[in-house]
């Protein structure tokens, strides 16, 4: 299978929200107004968590078709845990990404504990937003 380049588009519309298109569609991305924004859409740390539940949705159920599972929904609730200091410029040790994820994923199914288990192991693995946010990812930012 060939490599699939994925693009987005962004520009702001002040210093906190940016506008952001993905092939037709439009994401606002804004910081809630404790933090000085328009509080007009998730912020970017929030929008990380969100593309993580939307791939792990998907691979819950593309894993369980292929390994038979009636799998009428599931729940996921997802936290992260990071600290702002180095996000609000202050000389800190602490990276200014989380530090860590907690993810729990509750199936509709009637499916047994030893399926379930081989069952989230594998989500786990071919999800590529979870790949991304547990490797490290070489990121290369220039000017245009």
């Amino acid at each position: 299978m060939n490599e699939l380049t994925v693009r987005v588009k962004a520009h702001c519309e002040n210093p906190t929200k940016t506008v952001v298109k993905a092939r037709t569609f439009k994401m606002i991305i804004d910081e809630p107004t404790d933090l000085g924004g328009t509080n007009d859409g998730p912020n970017p740390v929030e929008y990380v968590l969100a593309a993580l539940s939307g791939c792990l949705n998907v691979m819950c159920h593309i894993v369980a078709q292929e390994m038979n599972i009636k799998l009428r929904g599931v729940e996921i609730k997802i936290s992260g845990a990071l600290n702002p200091e180095k996000l609000f410029g202050k000389e800190t040790e602490n990276r200014a990404g989380y530090k860590s994820i907690h993810v729990e994923i509750k199936p509709d199914t009637d499916a047994d504990k030893d399926t379930l288990q081989k069952w989230i192991q594998t989500v786990e693995a071919r999800c590529p937003v979870s790949d991304n946010l547990t490797n490290p990812t070489p990121v290369h930012i220039a000017l245009a």
